[in-house]
């Protein structure tokens, strides 16, 4: 994913464009509305975050004119005093809005519940994709999932952290990406409890849990899926 940083104080745009960088995403950085809507049309990024309060053309502006063409999620940035623009933004189809000053982690759990939203209102088959990565079958419809020949016997959370590595096979997660999987938001303090449900996961998931061969730790960083058929 693609993430247009729209924020005119430098510090903060190379913060944010930072930390989400680290995450995993693309981003690209823009500190004025023109400058803004000359990369989006010329990028056409997967979402958009924007300051209200930025030289040229506003925030209010900047997404009027994206709302023309485009149904790209944005969330707004803004400051306690801007409510009424807060407001205005969300009426003009901002997805949503983050009041300064605001943690990098939440901005990070918000983008990913937007794109939540988004996926789930999106037009889709009436029966949700299977997925199959080597010898794993899920189907999210039935709730279930078959190593092989063998039925899993997962709880809803370990189900759903299955699903999230499925979705994203090789890639690695940190811990709170992992929890973002069955909660809105991440909390400080939980690393342990993914560390148990991980545990949990590879009883079920594991022919041998001591040497697991499909959910792997990547030391200092979390957990992933391996591709294809585990050796």
């Amino acid at each position: 994913m693609t993430i247009l940083v729209v924020e005119d104080e430098s510090q903060l745009n190379r913060m944010i464009r930072d930390y989400l960088d680290t995450l995993g995403w693309t981003t690209l950085g823009a500190e004025d509305g023109h400058a803004a809507l000359e990369i989006f049309r010329r990028e056409e990024p997967d979402f958009v975050l924007l300051d209200v309060m930025i030289p040229g053309l506003d925030g209010l502006d900047v997404m009027r004119r994206i709302r023309e063409v485009s149904t790209v999620p944005v969330i707004f940035i803004t400051a306690m005093a801007e409510e009424t623009d807060t407001l205005m933004g969300l009426e003009l189809g901002a997805d949503d809005y983050i009041t300064k000053p605001f943690s990098l982690k939440e901005l990070a759990a918000r983008i990913r519940a937007v794109r939540r939203r988004v996926a789930d209102g999106a037009v889709v088959d009436e029966r949700p994709s299977i997925l199959e990565v080597g010898d794993l079958r899920l189907d999210p419809e039935r709730r279930s999932v078959r190593r092989g020949d063998v039925e899993l016997d997962l709880t809803a959370v370990q189900f759903e952290i299955l699903h999230g590595f499925m979705r994203h096979p090789g890639r690695v997660f940190a811990r709170t990406e992992i929890q973002e999987f069955f909660q809105d938001h991440a909390w400080d303090g939980y690393d342990r409890t993914i560390d148990v449900h991980i545990k949990n996961i590879r009883k079920a998931l594991e022919p041998d849990r001591h040497h697991p061969r499909y959910l792997q730790t990547v030391r200092g960083v979390g957990y992933r899926l391996a591709e294809g058929d585990p050796e």
